[in-house]
């Protein structure tokens, strides 16, 4: 890579931030496709993150990505989003467009295309959503577009739990009801259980959102999080020998979308796996 005064740079916010994998991505894809550019980090508190997106303008950083705990409150310092940003409440990627900032989610797509490439179907089915907060918000769109049944919104914060039920409730024709972690005992079957929380990611990879004895309840786990391979909760589903996935392919989807808003080019998935494989961040 050959950083010089032209180079375009790039990058994520988010606190913490050190566990990412998207510096790695977009930056092999940036060299695969010889462009001038770079993806840094930038671990951003909270109470900082309105003088960081100023900075973006100030600095000419042409893209973020944002994660964790931001998605939702950067959207008040956004010039425009799009119309999956504002039906979700979350943004994940902005593009500095000659200094106006444009908010969109791609976690969205980027979930919906990890289900159909594993071959899971949920219409007409029910789901449980651990977290409610941005990542929960897109994988809650996106099981909707795809012809969920109901979801379950089960989150620390019963009121923000409620809070994602009556938005899903407003805007799709399906069942939505916002529990407590305590009710998801009163649930003697679950179809789909998705970890949309940080809860399991490293270096907190001992614990898990919820106990072994919800997990095998269920009969479809799924991960938002990459970094571990394999959590906690992950590996209760492989216990009781259920079908499960984590979010590395729902991080990759996502990259290609927020690339391609950025750039307008595309990469190919497979080139980035095998570059991870080489790694040894995929086994």
């Amino acid at each position: 890579m050959n950083i010089n005064s032209k180079t375009s740079i790039y990058g994520i916010i988010g606190h913490p931030i050190g566990h990412s994998l998207s510096p790695l991505i977009h930056n092999y894809a940036f060299e695969n496709l010889d462009f001038n550019s770079v993806y840094v980090s930038f671990d951003v508190n909270e109470e900082d993150l309105k003088d960081a997106i100023i900075g973006i303008k100030a600095l000419g950083i042409k893209g973020l990505n944002v994660t964790v705990p931001h998605k939702e409150s950067v959207i008040k310092y956004l010039d425009r989003i799009s119309d999956e940003a504002k039906l979700i409440g979350a943004v994940n990627t902005i593009k500095n467009n000659s200094g106006s900032l444009e908010g969109y989610n791609t976690d969205v797509t980027g979930f919906m295309e990890s289900l159909k490439e594993h071959n899971v179907d949920v219409a007409g089915k029910n789901a449980v959503i651990l977290g409610a907060g941005g990542a929960a918000k897109a994988v809650a769109v996106g099981l909707a577009l795809l012809g969920v049944k109901s979801i379950y919104v089960c989150n620390r914060s019963i009121d923000k739990a409620k809070e994602l039920s009556i938005h899903m409730g407003n805007n799709f024709n399906i069942k939505s009801l916002g529990i407590s972690y305590n009710d998801l005992n009163m649930l003697d079957e679950i179809d789909i259980l998705i970890n949309a929380t940080s809860v399991g990611m490293y270096p907190n990879v001992d614990v898990s959102p919820i106990g072994e004895d919800v997990v095998a309840k269920a009969k479809f786990v799924y991960d938002i999080i990459y970094n571990p391979e394999k959590t906690l909760f992950l590996s209760y589903a492989e216990k009781y020998r259920i079908k499960y996935i984590n979010g590395l392919d729902m991080l990759i989807n996502q990259a290609i979308d927020s690339f391609k808003i950025w750039t307008g080019a595309n990469f190919d998935k497979k080139i980035i796996l095998n570059f991870l494989k080489k790694k040894d961040f995929v086994k």
